[in-house]
């Protein structure tokens, strides 16, 4: 049996940015998490270690980071409650609606965030 091009699968489009939107910026907060951890049990060496440690996150790239990791956040937090919906039955026929809508809405707790963020990535 031969599939014509509408019946293929052929793995571009919207559906499939949001496909591995949502599974990077997943792997990217667990790759987050081990760190966390990672820099948190350096008070296990004292609090110099740690006060150390701290000193240098507030560098501006580390902030640049934070910021990243933020928007890895709302990527996958808005994507999953859109995923969820889906489960649930709704929206289905406008996925495509439904995933730049979401977008538009994590873009603005991501400037919120930015512009608390940038007096100290600029200092």
């Amino acid at each position: 049996m031969r599939l014509n091009n509408r019946e293929r699968y052929i793995g571009r489009g919207l559906g499939m940015w949001a496909f591995w939107l949502h599974r990077l910026s997943g792997l990217a907060i667990v790759f987050y998490l081990m760190l966390h951890i990672l820099v948190i049990s350096t008070i296990v060496g004292g609090t110099g270690n740690f006060n150390a440690a701290m000193t240098t996150l507030k560098a501006p790239i580390f902030i640049l980071l934070e910021m990243g990791l933020i928007a890895c956040i709302l990527i996958h937090g808005f994507n999953g409650v859109r995923i969820v919906l889906f489960d649930l039955g709704y929206g289905i026929k406008k996925q495509k609606e439904i995933f730049i809508g979401l977008m538009v809405v994590a873009v603005i707790p991501f400037v919120i965030a930015f512009a608390i963020a940038l007096p100290h990535i600029l200092a």
